[in-house]
């Protein structure tokens, strides 16, 4: 019998809100005969920011409390209760460990700056006497497994994806068990609302291009109805630089981006799809996009800081201008061009832009305006529901000519608007709401 099987562990929970293959949780579980589990909405990450937005805003945060709700549900299933703090961690943790007699603290492993401060703190405040165990839970291919230190990463996507594509596997699904249920224990920590965060509420808007809700159960319908209800999987390829509808793109970015759902098991489906129906470009392209996720985290877990800081990785000299009448204009959808302003509206009223988008919005912004790269990031990290800090800012790295784009290459969006919105149906869907 473990040592720890006599303590109760606590799951402390980060970006992996789910219950399926969560090897964290699963961690816990084998080593303790109970386990609770804490959530905390940290206020840090709902201040504003020195450019004026709070640095979350309110399509995640109602993204982010409809998951822990059902986070919730799922674990009172495995008999695990699930306490929830609007507190910072390191103070809400204390707490429970004080008040449950808890040694054991199970947690995903972070590696950008803020949460390392935050862990840093916690194991400032927590009892010498904790020990810790962490897990990299959001790669699809694990640290472990490719052969190759974090300082080896390769500079280019390709030669990075040829190498773990061919070399190396995925790890197969987490099962997970039951733990013991903790008799007399009392859980009256409420899921705060969108007006506790310091949001009015607001309705999901008509011209949605994401109208799904968070959490795990919606997360694995939405896959079910993608894959196998529709078999869209099978023409992702094609339709992927869509604008319009829900349709054109997979859309479990956003319950990628907060663990709803985990990359392993989005790949063993693809796989589950094509043993089932057929194999084609499309449903490989989807595990390329997961690939070139996973490339995004290693770049960051490569580079700390750098992918935060002006020049990027590549620690470029641009002279990057701070026009805040310029920014504003791009935040509102009132540049020179229509097919950003179109993409920027449908971000600011949704939470969501089409990958096609961003990248014109991005290059716009750094290439065309000139602009930090940084304040775009940021806004981005503020309005989008799927926001990813490693996507995020590799992305804008990459489009800016920082980061891994060999070729630094300038968007032309009215060529760009002409291929991808050749009738105008994208424009006129968010431009004509300027008008009343």
């Amino acid at each position: 019998m473990q040592e720890t099987e006599n303590d109760i562990g606590i799951v402390w929970f980060r970006n992996d809100l789910r219950v399926q293959d969560n090897t964290v949780l699963e961690s816990a579980i084998s080593n303790h005969k109970s386990v609770i589990a804490c959530y905390c909405f940290d206020p840090r990450t709902f201040e504003n920011t020195p450019f004026g937005f709070k640095k979350t805003g309110k399509y995640r945060a109602k993204f982010l409390i409809e998951s822990v709700k059902d986070l919730r549900s799922n674990l009172k299933k495995l008999h695990i209760e699930l306490f929830v703090f609007v507190d910072k961690p390191e103070i809400a943790l204390q707490q429970l460990v004080t008040t449950h007699h808890c040694h054991h603290v199970y947690y995903q492993e972070e590696w950008t700056s803020e949460e390392r401060t935050v862990l840093k703190r916690i194991k400032d405040t927590l009892p010498d006497s904790i020990h810790y165990h962490s897990n990299y839970d959001q790669f699809l291919f694990h640290p472990n497994d490719i052969g190759m230190p974090p300082s080896e990463i390769p500079k280019v996507f390709t030669q990075f994806r040829k190498t773990v594509e061919s070399k190396f596997n995925v790890r197969p699904i987490q099962k997970i068990h039951v733990a013991d249920k903790i008799k007399h224990l009392i859980n009256t920590t409420p899921i705060p609302s969108l007006a506790d965060l310091g949001f009015s509420e607001f309705e999901t808007h008509p011209n949605t291009a994401f109208p799904f809700k968070g959490g795990e159960s919606a997360a694995f319908e939405r896959l079910n109805q993608y894959f196998f209800d529709s078999k869209k999987l099978g023409v992702y390829k094609k339709t992927r630089n869509g604008l319009v509808g829900t349709d054109y793109s997979s859309k479990l970015s956003a319950w990628l981006a907060n663990g709803s759902i985990s990359a392993r098991t989005i790949y063993w489906e693809v796989r589950q799809f094509e043993q089932e129906h057929f194999k084609n470009d499309s449903t490989y392209w989807l595990i390329f996009e997961l690939i070139w996720r996973d490339y995004f985290k290693y770049i960051a877990l490569k580079h700390g800081t750098a992918i935060f800081q002006k020049g990027g990785i590549l620690k470029k000299d641009y002279h990057w201008k701070s026009d805040s009448e310029a920014i504003a204009k791009w935040m509102e959808g009132r540049t020179a061009s229509e097919f950003v302003n179109a993409n920027m509206l449908e971000l600011k009223k949704t939470g969501w832009m089409s990958n096609r988008g961003r990248q014109n919005v991005a290059s716009y912004f750094s290439k065309e305006l000139l602009l930090d790269w940084r304040i775009g990031a940021a806004y981005f990290e503020s309005l989008l529901i799927d926001y990813d800090v490693h996507s995020n800012y590799g992305n804008w790295m990459y489009i800016s000519g920082v980061g891994n784009d060999p070729r630094d290459r300038k968007f032309n969006v009215e060529r760009q608007a002409q291929r991808y919105d050749p009738n105008g149906n994208f424009q006129r869907l968010w431009l004509q709401e300027t008008l009343f």
